[in-house]
């Protein structure tokens, strides 16, 4: 059964940003498999459906609720920078930055190792069975969504022309509902499928990668396996565990936001003077130094455990008043990326996040070999000595932040949205509604939204249209410029959920801000 609203079971739920997605994940679950099978299912299909968004050119996270296990367990599949990165390449043109479309920003794509590394961990069933759902999709047709003919459109005079972007443009100029077939990328999987991470990473997906980058990445990069299994972070917080992968992700920023709003002891009524504020608030206090603070674990100037811990949390609470406040941080660029989740009725459950970055990567195709590199590289800087530096074999700052939240041992909560670095502020957001507010999921999901995307100087924030008037009228009060935005940002989203509550009853919350979100229970 598939519902683009609210759904509850005590069987098999998946949440996900498109219903071919979630069709596949379903016909998965009912065919024997699991919630991990399930997800790289939907995942495979979202990258066929959704190239704006993911696919194997990208990075993945995950997070793994195992009932069998004390904790859940982190995935890292985050690929590393190629052996020709050179940040003096950058510096030499008197650049500052690097560009988003150079080849440079190109890391090893880790979402084929991250599949590879979930299915032989939790998988039931062979690759090739699970991924033959997105082989289908790809070689028989899709129609478009509405996102994807925008993206389409948007990127089509940069790329219409490389091989592996023609598919795309066959039938006329992209618009909802027209037939994509993506035949090139299903010979992709297919070889994935029967040969895993070998005939990918040394095939000819692998030697179009070292092509498309002018060698910045070669063979023996490419050998090298990109998927780690990480202890996730934790902090307690709103009577709960929540959980989230450590950096090289932001992801500390969604448990860090939550902690401090909690102990700020705002009103419980979201429309209240003062609760908007202290959410947009503990964002802020601890977000202006995150480019500083995420980069690869290596070379991190901070343990993880130190950017949640209970000391630097509360002396930042102390900082916040009832105005808005000026912390110092840089506007960060949008990202394209996808998440999903799934809880089967066995108790193993996934929080999934994969992602290509700035929508489809750098632009640049893996030659015809169906799919585009991602652009995470865009994370790194040329500023010598800095943690996020450019140079071979690092990982760069990610905007994915998945997170997991468990109460008394079990699995309470699965959470997490696209949206670039705007990812933990949604999270904090409906994390606060359901937990401090008292919301159910699908009241949570609806909730009007702010974002803010500059968080220096003053406070410059956006807001739904849906949101109260008087609580715009409290943050202008405050200090915060606000700024109305649509009723129903499709940016600012969609946030995927899977709730369980103490009877084990599970409810799946897509989001209505995309109109491809859809949860399927069985």
């Amino acid at each position: 059964m598939h519902r683009t609203t609210e759904a509850q079971t005590f069987g098999d739920v998946v949440v996900t940003s498109h219903d071919l997605s979630t069709q596949a994940a379903m016909e998965i679950l009912s065919a024997g498999g699991n919630a991990v099978d399930a997800a790289i299912a939907a995942n495979a299909v979202l990258g066929v459906c959704e190239p704006h968004t993911c696919g194997v050119g990208g990075d993945l996270f995950a997070l793994i609720f195992d009932p069998e296990s004390a904790k859940p367990l982190a995935l890292n599949a985050s690929g590393r920078a190629g052996s020709g990165a050179d940040p003096d390449l950058i510096r030499r043109t008197g650049g500052t930055l690097i560009p988003w479309d150079h080849p440079l920003t190109a890391t090893i794509p880790g979402c084929v190792d991250g599949w590879e590394s979930l299915s032989g961990r939790f998988g039931s069933m062979p690759l090739a069975a699970v991924l033959a759902p997105a082989i289908a999709f790809a070689e028989n047709g899709f129609p478009a969504s509405t996102e994807l003919a925008s993206a389409l459109r948007r990127r089509e005079a940069s790329f219409r022309e490389q091989p592996s972007a023609r598919s795309l443009y066959e039938g006329g100029e992209p618009k909802r509902g027209r037939r994509i077939r993506r035949r090139d990328l299903a010979r992709t999987l297919t070889s994935v499928a029967t040969g895993g991470r070998s005939a990918f990473y040394s095939g000819s997906p692998g030697r179009a990668i070292t092509a498309a980058t002018g060698s910045l990445i070669t063979a023996p990069d490419l050998e090298t396996n990109q998927a780690d299994w990480v202890d996730p972070l934790a902090l307690e917080v709103f009577g709960r565990t929540a959980w989230t992968i450590p950096p090289n992700t932001q992801g500390y920023l969604t448990l860090a936001s939550a902690w401090i709003f909690e102990h700020l002891d705002p009103p419980r009524n979201p429309n209240e003077p003062g609760y908007m504020h202290a959410l947009i608030e503990a964002y802020r206090s601890v977000a202006w130094e995150r480019d500083d603070l995420v980069a690869d674990p290596d070379f991190a100037p901070l343990l993880p455990e130190a950017l949640v811990s209970a000391d630097r949390l509360r002396a930042r609470s102390r900082l916040i008043t009832d105005r808005a406040e000026s912390w110092p941080a840089e506007t960060i660029p949008p990202g394209g990326t996808t998440y999903l989740c799934a809880l089967d009725r066995n108790g193993l459950g996934i929080s999934l996040i994969q992602s290509n970055f700035m929508g489809i990567g750098n632009g640049i195709a893996a030659g015809d070999q169906g799919f585009f590199l991602h652009n995470r590289g865009a994370g790194f800087n040329v500023e010598p000595g800095h943690p996020n530096e450019l140079g071979p074999g690092k990982r760069p700052l990610h905007t994915l932040s998945p997170s997991m939240w468990t109460k008394g041992g079990a699995l309470d909560l699965i959470l997490g949205t696209r949206g670039g670095h705007q990812q933990p502020q949604l999270l904090a957001q409906v994390a606060a509604h359901l937990f401090f507010a008292g919301d159910g999921p699908g009241a949570a999901q609806a909730r009007p939204r702010w974002t803010t995307a500059q968080l220096s100087g003053t406070s410059q924030i956006r807001v739904e249209a849906r949101m109260p008037e008087s609580v715009r009228e409290d943050l202008t009060r405050r200090g915060h410029n606000v700024e109305v935005a649509g009723d129903m940002e499709g940016g600012w989203g969609p946030v995927s959920m899977i709730a369980v509550d103490a009877d084990s009853l599970r409810t799946g919350a897509p989001d209505p801000r995309v109109d491809t979100t859809s949860v399927g229970v069985r």
